[in-house]
C-alpha cells in the first residue's frame, strides 16, 4: 500500500484529499503544518508527500526544501499542491526540490498521475 503524507492546514482541503486518496487505497498520514510534515516525513517515511504552500509558521516551500535536502528524507518525492499558480511559484517550488507542482482545485486524474509519475 502506498503511503502518502498530506501537509495542508485547511480542514476542507484535507477532507478532499482523504476522500480521494482512500478511494484508491492509499495509506494517508496527515499534517496541518510544515514543521509537523517534516517530522512525519522522517518518522513515517512516506512514499510521497503532497505539500500545500500557504501555511502558518513553516510554509510549504521551506518544508519542501527541508524534506528534499534532509539526510533521512531526500529520497521522498514532494508534490506541491497549492492555490498559488504563478510561474514564479512553480519555478521556486521546483528549486526547493519539488518533483511536481499542481494548482488547486486539483482533479482526481491529475493528482493520481502526479503521484504515479514522481514515484517512478
Amino acid at each position: 500500500m502506498t503511503k502518502v503524507l498530506v501537509v495542508d492546514d485547511s480542514p476542507s482541503e484535507m477532507a478532499k484529499f482523504r476522500e480521494l486518496l482512500s478511494k484508491h487505497d492509499f495509506e494517508i498520514i496527515e499534517a496541518n503544518n510544515g514543521e509537523l510534515g517534516c517530522q512525519l516525513a522522517i518518522d513515517e517515511q512516506p512514499d510521497v508527500v503532497l505539500m500545500d504552500i500557504v501555511m502558518p509558521e513553516m510554509n510549504g516551500f521551506q518544508a519542501t526544501r527541508k524534506i528534499a535536502k534532509g539526510k533521512e528524507t531526500s529520497h521522498i518525492p514532494v508534490v506541491i499542491v497549492s492555490t498559488k499558480n504563478q510561474e514564479t511559484d512553480r519555478v521556486w517550488g521546483k528549486r526547493q526540490g519539488a518533483k511536481a507542482y499542481l494548482t488547486k482545485p486539483v482533479t482526481e486524474p491529475e493528482l493520481l498521475d502526479a503521484i504515479r509519475s514522481v514515484m517512478e
